[in-house]
Formats: structure tokens, sequence, C-alpha cells
């Protein structure tokens, strides 16, 4: 029986290894992290990650030839294939801090897999890594290999939260990456028979080492540059009188650009879009091309610029101050079916309107309150690191409440802010909310997801990313 380890059980390492066990009767899964109460959330009925579908892969599999474990080092030693799915977080110190990938937990992985190991190996990185990693893991590897041989694959993953287990049943394509030596090409093909239990031949792809990897950070960059376009196209809209959804549903009808990652919002977030772009950067300032990386900077500063004018609309539309009033924030997650919050447009919002000392009462359905207060009391980039390393007892944000409810985020609320797309907040009674709001009422659609005309039917003053303004946003002009 072949045995896979995968170290790291979070987003990416869970979930991909439930659906192999699924699809995979005959392999033996074993998923392994050193975070106690992460595994033993993974073995209980309440799993540590909400994400559509995952846990009824997980219940078919659990016990059978799926595990959880915190024994690390005898589950990699057992393995024939190890999967490394461990944090890659931005440094924020030291050379390349605030771009640059911080590899310490790849690296003690790869040290502890060659202390282990007993028998030969192949080492896939399924976490997102800058180019070239594969060949200093490939170094540590050799020097420590005790005559062991090892093969190492990049295996990048391609999944959306919110879509991953349907991602995973039914991907656009796998791709492997390995040396193109006879050792590597044979490491390839076990990986290729693993994805072909249930992925289509023509959907496995595979290249050398490093365009596997480059391909993971490109498919991100271009993905993130579609938004910050959209984005940009929004707020020239606003100021012609032009509506984003009408312009971009013009743009998306041409077939060589294609509807998809068009709507315009309040920005990007995730664990992915910004860590790869900076990323990106890093290496081509490295290799010696400062154009191209200036031109990936812009696709995150178009990103900033976008949060920041949200901010500053609902300042200047309240007659230039929020001190006190009290505003609702309905969604906190980086967008809806997943409770993930890494890098939430909503953080930065909610700090920029705090630091204008507003009152906020926040909602999101899937989102816990310590992870609120954790995420609005961190530094930049803290959140990547595992949570034993994270700080403690985050400080409480004073002027933050978090409520279960909608209609009590809004009670007594001068304006809403709606910061994620959740299909619940589509059928809210907006009637109701804005019968016990304070007069004038205000709502900030972050995300296009209301009918501005219904809402100004009610009373409501409306301002929706990119739609023609209300006459008293006009008269009431955001500086930038």
């Amino acid at each position: 029986m072949v045995k896979i380890c995968c170290i790291g059980a979070g987003y990416v390492g869970g979930p991909t290894m439930a659906v192999i066990a699924l699809k995979c009767p005959n392999i033996e899964v074993v998923v392994v992290d050193i975070s106690v109460p992460r595994i033993n959330a993974w073995n209980s009925d309440q799993l540590p990650i909400y994400e559509p579908g995952l846990d009824d892969v997980v219940k078919q599999c659990k016990g059978k030839n799926l595990f959880f474990s915190t024994n690390v080092e005898k589950h990699v030693a057992e393995a024939d294939i190890v999967f490394v799915s461990v944090n890659t977080p931005t440094k924020t110190r030291g050379l390349g801090a605030g771009k640059a990938a911080d590899l310490t937990y790849w690296e003690s992985a790869a040290r502890m897999i060659a202390d282990v190991s007993k028998s030969d190996k192949i080492v896939v990185e399924k976490s997102t890594v800058p180019v070239k990693t594969a060949e200093a893991i490939e170094k540590i590897l050799t020097h420590n290999s005790k005559g062991i041989n090892f093969q190492i694959l990049s295996n990048p993953e391609f999944l959306a939260e919110g879509t991953a287990i349907k991602d995973l049943f039914n991907p656009d394509r796998v791709l492997i990456g390995g040396r193109e030596t006879p050792d590597g090409l044979k490491a390839v093909k076990a990986l290729k028979d693993v994805y072909a239990h249930w992925v289509p031949e023509v959907r496995i792809l595979t290249t050398n080492l490093w365009s596997a990897e480059l391909s993971k950070l490109a498919a991100n960059a271009f993905l993130a540059q579609r938004i910050s376009s959209v984005n940009a196209m929004s707020a020239l809209c606003e100021a012609t009188g032009a509506d984003v959804s009408q312009v971009s549903y013009a743009v998306g009808t041409d077939t060589r650009i294609g509807p998809k990652f068009l709507n315009a919002s309040v920005g990007f977030g995730g664990s992915c879009f910004q860590k790869d772009i900076l990323n990106l950067v890093y290496i081509c300032e490295c290799n010696g091309l400062p154009e191209v990386a200036e031109y990936w900077k812009q696709v995150i500063k178009i990103n900033d610029y976008q949060k920041n004018r949200f901010v500053n609309r609902v300042v200047a539309s309240m007659f230039n101050t929020v001190a006190n009033k009290k505003v609702a924030i309905l969604g906190f997650a980086f967008k809806k079916d997943t409770g993930d919050t890494r890098e939430t447009p909503a953080i930065d919002v909610c700090k920029g309107l705090l630091g204008d000392k507003a009152r906020l009462s926040i909602y999101d359905p899937q989102v816990t309150e310590d992870q609120i207060q954790r995420d609005l009391s961190m530094k930049k980039f803290d959140w990547d690191h595992p949570l034993h390393l994270q700080p403690m007892s985050p400080a409480t944000v004073k002027q933050v409440s978090i409520v279960w409810d909608a209609y009590e985020a809004t009670k007594d609320a001068h304006a809403v802010c709606i910061l994620t797309e959740w299909d619940g907040f589509k059928t809210l009674d907006f009637q109701k909310m804005y019968d016990y709001m304070q007069k004038p009422a205000f709502i900030f659609d972050g995300r296009n997801i209301i009918n501005p005309a219904e809402l100004r039917e009610i009373g409501f003053i409306v301002y929706s990313i990119g739609k023609p303004l209300d006459a008293w946003l006009k008269d009431m002009p955001a500086v930038a």
C-alpha cells in the first residue's frame, strides 16, 4: 500500500489529502501538524476550517485510509510520498522584508525529513513557494541524505476557497514539475498515477521544476491583475457616470477576455494574491528586472487605493466625520462561503474607520469574535505565522463589537458597509433595517450585491462601487 504523508493541516493540506484519500481507497493518507488543537479539531466533528462539502469527504474516509496526527516524525519516516504544505509568510525583517517569502518553516520541514527518513522518498512542494525553492530544498536533503535518494516535485495548488472541494474533484489542471532526469521522471509518474485515479490524463500537466513554481505565482498575479483592472475602471465610472457592471459585462463578452474575475469590489483579499505578487516583485528585482517588478507592484497599489477610496467615501459622505458614529460592518471574511479572513479588505476598511474614531458593529456568519479582534489588533503579515507564534491574547479593540445578527449590527447605526458578498445579505429586510437606523441612513456596498434603486426608494443614501453617484455623494466628494 502506497503511503502518503502531508506536513501541514491547513487550508491546502487538509482538503487536498481528504480528496486524495476519498478517490484513492488503496492509498493510506496521514496529515500531520505540530499544532495539537488543529489536529484535535480535524479528529472531531467540528473541523478547523469551513469549506462547503469538506465535512462529507472527511467523514467518509476518516479512520479508514485518512488519519490526522501530531506524530510528525513517525509518519514522515513511513511515507513513500511526503507533501509539504507549510506556511510561507512574507518576511517582516531582514533581507527582502515586506516582499520575499520566509522559508523558515519549509527549511525546518526539509531538515526533519532528511533526519527521520530511512527509505527513498518523493518530496512534493504543495505550499506556494518562490521559484528555485525546490533547488534549495534539494540541497538540504542531498547534503543530509545518508545515502537515501530524494526526488523533489513541485505540485502547486490552484484551489479557490469556497469551492475547494469542487475544484479538487474536477480541476482545470493538475501541474507537476520535476527534474528531467530518469529518477525525476519516475517520481513525476508516481505522483501522476495518484491523480490519475480521478483526473483525466489530458488535465495532468508535467513541466520542469521552475516552470511549475513560476506558473503558480503567475496565475495568481494574472487573476489579481484582472480585479485591479476592473477596480481601476470603477473609479473612472464613478467620475464619469458610467456603470461598472455594464462596462465589465460588455468587456467580458469578448471571448478573448471572458467574464470571470471582472466584478468591481472594495478590493481583493485572501492568503495568496498579495503575498504571491510581492514574491514575484522580489524575484524580479533579484534577477535585475526592475521594470517588470514595477509593473506587478501596480496591481497591489490599485488594490490599496481601492480600499482607501472606500473609507474616504464613507467618511466624506457622512459630513466628513464618523467620530463616535456607529457603523455596521456586514461581512468580514475575504469572500463568501469561507471563514478565512487572511488579507481581507475588511481589515483595512475597519482600521481606516477606527482611525477616524468610528464605533463598529461587525457581523459575519462564519468568522469568530476572537478572529476579528485578532485581525484588527495584529501587525501586517503576522497572520501568516502558525497560531502558537502569533501574539497570545490580542488586545481587544474597544470601539468594536461583534454581533451574531445583521439587524443587531445595524440597530441605531448611521451607516452600513457591506464587505463580503454572502448570499444571505441579498435577502435582508432593508426596510426593517432602515427603520432602526439613525437618519440620514447610508449604505456603502463594497460588493455590488444590492439594488441601489430599491434602497433609495426606502430612503437610504446609497453608494455602490463603480455605479452612478447619488446627488448627495456628488455634493460631498471623497478626496483620495
